[in-house]
């Protein structure tokens, strides 16, 4: 599975104390992986900046970063709301059976019973109940999907093909209801 060329791992914050440090928000479920980086690609419009970092730590759960040549609060401010970002060969290995959201990008959903390609994964929203993926069908059409085990029966990342059962999800169905 070929990584994209970034992957964002949090956004940047509010500055903290006189010597300027920010803080982030993390995107990622491995928030201790910012005390192991050296340097980061900070959003700068259309681009990616790389910037070295000087020191990193994990205040109340949260990291904060400090870059080199900015040291005051003043400084690090016009970073605020920037994203963060790794190369894409630099993510965190995960365990068998995982994956991330950007490896479902693409794939092909794939109706159980039938066999037929219901669509195509174009992106992933993040919700606090569950996820949900954004299909698009043979036509254009943006369908969603909730990516709950009731209906998700099988991801599988290497063949790029999620298997889904439809029933309750989908209507042909275009009558109007009395």
């Amino acid at each position: 599975m070929s990584a994209p060329k970034f992957v964002i791992i949090g956004r940047l914050g509010r500055t903290r104390g006189v010597h300027g440090d920010i803080w982030v928000t993390p995107d990622t479920d491995f928030p201790e992986r910012f005390l192991e980086l050296t340097e980061v690609y900070v959003q700068n419009r259309d681009t990616w900046e790389r910037m070295k970092l000087v020191a990193t730590s994990i205040v109340s759960g949260r990291p904060v970063l400090r870059f080199e040549h900015i040291s005051s609060p003043e400084e690090v401010a016009r970073l605020t709301n920037r994203k963060l970002a790794v190369p894409g060969s630099e993510v965190v290995p995960l365990p068998e059976g995982s994956y991330y959201l950007f490896d479902l990008v693409d794939c092909r959903v794939i109706d159980e019973k039938t066999g037929d390609v219901i669509g195509t994964i174009v992106a992933v929203e993040t919700y606090p109940a569950n996820d949900v993926y954004v299909l698009n069908d043979a036509e254009g059409k943006e369908l969603l999907l909730p990516a709950i085990r009731k209906y998700v029966k099988a991801v599988l990342i290497d063949e790029k093909k999620i298997i889904i059962d439809t029933a309750g999800l989908l209507s042909n169905d275009e009558e109007e209801p009395d």
